[in-house]
């Protein structure tokens, strides 16, 4: 967690504000509004496990935020930072977030309190299948009511653990697969679930640049290309975006802020190269690829057209709002811009896209995997081949008459879609038509100034029209 100003708002606090700040505008009742707001319920679980001779406790939280649509969703975070504050506000936040993108989900988040490299493979091992114990014998982790995914400190290998436990512990129940989602491919996974998030904030941007009133707002031009981009964090999610906005859509990778110091290079980062030097263990101030600057907490601020904080909450905060040179903003991360942060930033301009909308694509790729799960078949199975054999009649016969077709176009078309495609597909037309949820709440309700607040105006009808059709 960033520590910031005596003055600023915790995380939990940040997210309260923005709700209820949307909320004024909603027309339902003050305790209608009370009981979309709080938090269900918190579980905290405090365990043992016997390692390198001694009893080591671990303490870990579940936080249930809604469950007006079951299962909740939610990833498992491993940090030191993690505490009941901040799991309650990551689940509030999957709430709003799987509404806002029609995910059929309620909301939850969890974490362990641990530094995941303090502990060897097997330790780490030990200890995530107690947890899970731990969560299944309270109904923490169940395919029909509460699916935990990979967050910060977490990734496809505990999540291949969870699952294991979990189908060891209910082996009579035929779903078992589906009670964790970002398992790797060839245990119940599905492609695409890694780079989700990344691949979420570039179909986010490319949203946004086919609107010219926001992009005008931004003060910005065209498109994608040739943007200057700063990235904050190169963990999964920044990573991704990074690679995919570079090699994709020909932005300048520009700066990359990590603990260790800043990277930059006015012609790009090669991001690549960069994350294998990382991965390597090298120093960051020996890569090549660019100028390296020892840590700084102004290195946010640098003159840039795009801002992608992905790494942790509170990173744009009063002390340093002011300073931010960016024309966008996307948070990539959960809660990287605290409340007071963002009026600062919007007075000054600054076009915001909202985490709840912009790093939906993790929990979007989950419901697919989760589906996939559940029905027990891999996307692209069943219609395949069949697309390929009728792609291949239409081409056969256009060419008998006489018309000819590059090779490159025969192989692209007549390939039926398999399941990353698919995926991708599925991703990209739920951040489409997210982005244009939001600008019709912004269009119908002027008075909501910005994306945040109609993000929120919009899931906070949503799930009251839920809560009056059950008799609330």
């Amino acid at each position: 967690m960033v520590k910031s100003s005596s003055k600023e708002l915790n995380f939990r606090q940040s997210v309260d504000v923005m709700f209820n700040r949307a909320a004024s505008f909603v027309d339902l009742s003050p305790k209608m509004i009370e009981k979309i707001r709080v938090c269900n319920a918190t579980y905290t679980v405090r365990f043992g496990v016997k390692l390198r001779g001694e009893v080591h406790t671990f303490v870990g939280y579940r936080a249930v935020h809604s469950e007006h649509k079951e299962p909740v969703k939610g990833g498992i975070r491993y940090s030191l930072d993690v505490n009941q504050d901040e799991v309650e506000a990551l689940a509030a936040l999957m709430t709003y977030k799987t509404a806002l993108v029609e995910v059929p989900f309620g909301g939850s988040k969890g974490g362990l309190c641990i530094n995941p490299k303090d502990w060897t493979e097997e330790e780490l091992e030990r200890i995530t299948r107690r947890f899970t114990f731990e969560l299944s014998r309270r109904d923490l982790i169940h395919p029909s009511l509460n699916v935990p995914a990979p967050d910060m400190g977490t990734g496809e290998r505990e999540m291949a653990w969870m699952m294991d436990e979990y189908r060891r512990l209910h082996n009579e129940n035929i779903d078992a697969i589906a009670c964790v989602t970002g398992k790797p491919v060839h245990l119940g996974g599905i492609e695409g679930r890694v780079e989700a998030t990344g691949r979420g904030v570039q179909y986010a941007l490319r949203e946004f640049f086919r609107h010219p009133d926001d992009i005008k707002k931004a003060g910005l031009r065209g498109d994608l290309d040739g943007k200057k981009i700063v990235v904050q964090g190169l963990g999964n999610v920044g990573y991704h975006a990074a690679l995919f906005l570079s090699e994709e859509d020909g932005s300048k990778i520009v700066s990359v802020i990590e603990r260790a110091g800043t990277i930059r290079n006015p012609k790009g980062i090669d991001i690549r190269a960069l994350k294998e030097h990382i991965s390597s263990g090298e120093d960051l101030s020996k890569f090549e690829g660019g100028v390296f600057e020892e840590p700084n907490a102004n290195a946010i601020c640098e003159a840039c057209d795009i801002l992608i904080p992905a790494a942790l909450e509170g990173v744009i905060n009063v002390d340093n709002a002011h300073a931010v040179k960016a024309n966008l903003v996307i948070e990539a991360a959960n809660g990287p811009i605290t409340a007071m942060a963002d009026k600062i930033l919007r007075d000054k301009g600054v076009f915001i896209i909202p985490d709840m909308y912009a790093n939906a694509g993790g929990v979007t790729v989950s419901y697919f995997e989760w589906v996939k799960n559940v029905n027990h078949i891999r996307f692209g199975r069943l219609q395949r081949r069949n697309e390929e054999r009728k792609y291949h009649i239409l081409i056969d016969a256009l060419e008998s008459q006489g018309m000819n077709f590059k090779k490159s176009f025969k192989k692209e078309y007549l390939e039926g879609a398999g399941e990353l495609a698919l995926v991708r597909a599925g991703l990209d037309d739920t951040m489409r038509a997210a982005y244009m949820n939001i600008k019709t709440a912004l269009e119908n309700n002027p008075e909501l100034e910005d994306m945040r607040t109609a993000a929120f105006f919009s899931v906070i009808e949503d799930i009251a029209l839920h809560y009056r059709s059950i008799g609330l």
